[in-house]
């Protein structure tokens, strides 16, 4: 066995233009694993490193950090290296255990420990399945029939992927919001961790919609945080699975819900955020975007605040200071923020809302759904 575990394909590879390292999926560690575990079934010995292919076709090898073989069973584990991105589940041993079933049978997957169980319609994968993605089972499915084809094999076996500490990794996921109980998530559409690509956060946004939708949620509440969600649950009483924790991505929020409508839609986050989503940023994330101070001045003299307040407005130091000083700019911001979101919605049949609140959850501009 192995003494270390992650990646070793293109550890040294970093991402052009960032200089930030790549890392795998769990889709792509679980398929190394299984690979790993059904040619020790077939051969007696584990392959260490571990190559497979990513249905980009890249090449990376994976040291085995865990094997066992007794009888018609093998277990292999990798550790995951999530590159230079801040995943949580970076460092989490991915195990598969894969068990010869008779001749027929196919590929059937089981949740072990730290892997999740879906437990709500709205997901691409059916109530009481194991949280293994599509695009992983595919992947550990071609990877079967390639070992099984180079030796000998029917390709017919239960794999069991597990996640060790995966049941309390998957408590700062979305997972138990989504109906995934249990643990983790098997994901990966490309089998690799672009860092600070947020793909897995958007992803999560849009399951979040999925979910809601499958429960029959006509109102939905995208919100920046914690703190807009306990907000937007006094205000209207939604329930959790309404509640999409859309962080910085509001254009992930508008662009699925276009696609995928319901009937209501309240956006909900700090009076300076939501001035970007006014100004015409789908992006709130304070590198990608800035407070526009001169765009609040110009709301303020659009509506009469006289020249003085605007010019006071402008040079503020900050978004908050910038409200203090004119209160009404709470409402103008929220009513932007939403005609800025019905354009991106581009007359898909959904009304929308904003609320505007400071650092403690007050209420500080509101409108009228439309």
């Amino acid at each position: 066995m192995s003494d270390a575990g992650g990646a070793k394909g293109g550890r040294g590879a970093q991402l052009k233009h960032t200089g930030l390292r790549p890392g795998w999926t769990t889709g792509a560690c679980a398929t190394g694993a299984t690979t790993a575990a059904y040619t020790a079934l077939l051969t007696g010995d584990f392959p260490d490193p571990v190559a497979i292919t990513l249905p980009k076709g890249q090449t990376p090898a994976f040291a085995l950090a865990a094997e066992e073989l007794a009888g018609e069973h093998a277990m292999a584990g990798i550790v995951k290296d999530a590159g230079d991105d801040p995943d949580v589940t970076h460092g989490a041993l991915v195990r598969a255990s894969v068990r010869l079933l008779p001749a027929g049978s196919g590929v059937v997957f089981r949740a072990g420990p730290g892997v999740g169980t879906v437990t709500r319609p709205g997901l691409p994968l059916a109530v009481g399945e194991p949280a293994i993605n599509p695009v992983p089972r595919q992947m550990m499915r071609d990877h079967v029939a390639a070992v099984a084809e180079r030796h000998g094999g029917s390709g017919d076996v239960e794999i069991t992927v597990s996640v060790d500490h995966g049941e309390e990794i998957a408590r700062s996921t979305w997972n138990p919001r989504l109906g995934i109980l249990g643990g983790l998530s098997i994901l990966g559409t490309t089998g690799i961790v672009v860092p600070y690509s947020c793909s897995a956060w958007i992803d999560s946004i849009r399951r979040g919609v999925d979910v809601a939708r499958a429960a029959g949620r006509t109102h939905v509440a995208g919100c920046t945080g914690s703190t807009s969600e306990k907000t937007v649950v006094a205000e209207y009483g939604l329930p959790e699975d309404a509640l999409l924790d859309m962080g910085d991505f509001a254009g992930a929020v508008l662009k699925y819900v276009r696609r995928h409508p319901v009937d209501r839609l309240t956006i909900c986050g700090g009076f300076a955020k939501l001035s970007k989503l006014a100004a015409g940023h789908l992006d709130l994330h304070s590198a990608r975007s800035q407070v526009d101070k001169s765009f609040l001045a110009g709301l303020a003299a659009e509506a009469s605040a006289g020249a003085e307040v605007a010019a006071a407005v402008a040079d503020a130091n900050t978004g908050l200071a910038a409200l203090q000083l004119w209160p009404p700019l709470g409402d103008l911001v929220a009513a932007t923020a939403r005609d800025e979101a019905l354009r991106v919605l581009r007359g898909a049949p959904v009304q929308v809302d904003v609320l505007c609140i400071d650092r403690a959850g007050a209420v500080v501009g509101r409108c009228a759904p439309r």
